[in-house]
């Protein structure tokens, strides 16, 4: 298995008006979680566009446990329990500044040739980069 942990803080305009992070900008913190995940790695997702590889999401699944709140420092714990093949599929665990557990997610990504808009496999370098957690 291979986890990542980043940190961010919630932004004013990321909240509703009781100061909660509004419920559709966990998707951008999934996000940030997986960039820094794959920069980790020494990959990027510019690079990976540079190299006619575009990684769309076509499932996302999230539960609300307590909320975020404005100016909150969230950890956001990205884990691949799996060895991505044509797809990719990320777990997230959210934690608050007291590193109680608030929100879990999932995403599933899928590998797709910028040129044909096919389904592909991850470049060699990527799966090479991954082999070491999945030993």
């Amino acid at each position: 298995m291979f986890t990542h942990t980043t940190k961010t803080r919630v932004r004013y305009g990321e909240t509703d008006q009781m100061g909660y992070m509004y419920y559709g900008n966990y998707a951008g913190f999934y996000e940030v979680g997986r960039v820094e995940m794959l920069r980790s790695l020494g990959m990027t997702y510019s690079g990976m566009e540079a190299d006619g590889i575009i990684m769309p999401v076509l499932e996302m699944k999230c539960k609300y446990l307590k909320p975020a709140l404005y100016d909150e420092e969230i950890s956001i714990k990205v884990s691949m329990a799996k060895m991505p093949g044509i797809r990719i599929h990320f777990l997230y665990e959210l934690f608050n500044e007291r590193q109680e557990l608030i929100h879990i997610g999932e995403t599933l990504l899928v590998f797709v040739r910028r040129k044909t808009n096919r389904p592909c496999l991850p470049s060699a370098d990527f799966l090479e980069r991954l082999k070491p957690f999945f030993i």
